[in-house]
C-alpha cells in the first residue's frame, strides 16, 4: 500500500455552498421548492412589503372607500412583478458589492444558486410582465408609473447613483415612492396634490430610515466601496440631515389633512406617529453629539422604528375613510 495514501474516512462535504455545488463547480441539482425559493429571495419580498403598507391604503383614501376588490388585486399584483423585475436586475448590477458585504453576501447570483443570466432574464420578464398586465387589468397610467419606477432603481440609483455619491439613496429612493402614485393612479386615473404628498411622506422618510442601516453596515459599504452618507460624512452632518428630512416627511403628512380631506384618525395618527418619530430622530441626534456609538448610539432603534411608524401612519389612512361623523 502506497504509504501516502490517506485510508482515514472522510468527511462529507456539508454547509449551503456544498450542497449547492458540485465538485466540478457545476450547480447541483435541487429541488423545486428550493429553485422557486432562490427566484422569490431575487425580488427581496421584505422591501415588497412596503408595497402592500403603503398602496392599498393610497387606493381607500383615492377612492374615498373600499375600491373594487379585483382592481386591488390587479394592481397589487402588477406592483409586485415591478418591483420584483427591478430588484432582480439591482442583485444582477450589484453582485460585485453583494459578494463583500455580510448583510447581502448569502443572495442567490452571490451563492451560485441563479446565474447571473438567468436573473436577468428574469429581471426583464418580470418587469415586461408587470407594464403589459397594468395597462390590460389596470390603466394606461398605472403601466407608465411602473416602467418609470423600474427605470428609476435599475438606471438611475443602481447604474448612477449608488458607486458616485453620498446622497445615492436620497434620489435613488423616488423609485420607493412611486407605488403610491401608482395606487393612486389605479383608482382616479391620474395623479393629484395628495398623491404627491404621499410620494413626499416616503421621499423624505427614506434617508432616515436608511441612514441608520447604513451607520450599522458602515464597514460592509467602507469595504464594497460604496459611498453611503454615514461612510463618507460625520455622524453630525447625518443626524442634521436624518432631522432636516424627518421634518419634511412630518409637514407633508400634516399637509394631507386639509388637502386630502383626511378625517380624525388620520390626523390623530399624523400628529401622534410623527412626534413619536420625530423624538427617536432628535434623541438619535442628541446622542450622536455626545459621542455615543453602537448599541448606546442605536441606529437600529429608527430604522426599525421607521417602519412602524410608515405602517401606522398608512393603516391609519387606510381606515380614516370608514369613519367619518
Amino acid at each position: 500500500m502506497d504509504a501516502t495514501q490517506d485510508t482515514r474516512p472522510r468527511r462529507s462535504a456539508s454547509g449551503p455552498a456544498a450542497r449547492r455545488r458540485t465538485p466540478g463547480g457545476a450547480p447541483s441539482s435541487r429541488s423545486v421548492s428550493s429553485v422557486l425559493r432562490a427566484y422569490v429571495a431575487l425580488t427581496k419580498p421584505r422591501i415588497i412589503e412596503l408595497l402592500l403598507i403603503t398602496t392599498i391604503p393610497t387606493m381607500f383614501l383615492a377612492a374615498g372607500g373600499f375600491p373594487n376588490l379585483w382592481l386591488i388585486v390587479a394592481t397589487m399584483v402588477g406592483g409586485y412583478l415591478a418591483a420584483g423585475g427591478a430588484n432582480s436586475l439591482n442583485m444582477y448590477l450589484d453582485r460585485d458589492i453583494d459578494a463583500h458585504m455580510k448583510r447581502t453576501r448569502n443572495r442567490p447570483i452571490v451563492t451560485g444558486e441563479v446565474s447571473p443570466r438567468a436573473a436577468v432574464i428574469f429581471g426583464i420578464a418580470l418587469s415586461v410582465l408587470s407594464a403589459a398586465w397594468l395597462a390590460v387589468l389596470v390603466n394606461v397610467m398605472s403601466a407608465v408609473l411602473a416602467i418609470v419606477a423600474i427605470l428609476l432603481y435599475v438606471v438611475f440609483y443602481t447604474m448612477i447613483l449608488k458607486r458616485r455619491t453620498s446622497q445615492n439613496i436620497v434620489w435613488g429612493g423616488v423609485a420607493g415612492c412611486m407605488p403610491v402614485l401608482i395606487g393612486w393612479s389605479a383608482v382616479t386615473g391620474g395623479v393629484s396634490w395628495t398623491a404627491v404628498l404621499l410620494f413626499g411622506i416616503i421621499f423624505f422618510w427614506t434617508p432616515p430610515h436608511y441612514w441608520p442601516l447604513a451607520e450599522k453596515f458602515t464597514k460592509d459599504y467602507e469595504t464594497a466601496g460604496v459611498p453611503m452618507l454615514p461612510v463618507v460624512s460625520s455622524r453630525t452632518n447625518v443626524a442634521h440631515q436624518m432631522i432636516l428630512h424627518t421634518a419634511l416627511m412630518i409637514a407633508c403628512s400634516l399637509a394631507i389633512i386639509p388637502l386630502g380631506h383626511t378625517g380624525w384618525v388620520y390626523g390623530i395618527a399624523a400628529v401622534a406617529t410623527g412626534a413619536w418619530f420625530g423624538w427617536l430622530v432628535v434623541r438619535y441626534a442628541v446622542r450622536v453629539h455626545r459621542g455615543l456609538s453602537g448599541k448606546k448610539l442605536g441606529p437600529m432603534v429608527v430604522f426599525h422604528g421607521s417602519i412602524t411608524y410608515l405602517t401606522l401612519l398608512f393603516v391609519a389612512l387606510a381606515i380614516d375613510p370608514f369613519v367619518r361623523f
